[in-house]
């Protein structure tokens, strides 16, 4: 690696706005997330199917796979 054209890669802490810290290391010095494995719908279970406007019940009905 040539010197001098690398940032420095330090200790730092990511926090979410749900309130969690993790600890790691980056070239940023603190980083502040929205969404984090503890908050974010996929991984807590919580996640909610949208049909937006009807467009799976279109689907199925354009396709012949209304049962």
């Amino acid at each position: 690696m040539k010197a001098g054209i690398h940032p420095d890669y330090q200790q730092t802490t990511i926090r979410c706005a749900c309130g969690a810290v993790y600890p790691t290391g980056s070239t940023q010095k603190d980083i502040r997330v929205e969404v984090c494995a503890k908050c974010h719908p996929f991984f807590t279970g919580k996640q909610k199917v949208v049909d937006t406007g009807g467009r799976v019940s279109r689907f199925n009905k354009k396709y012949g796979l209304q049962k």
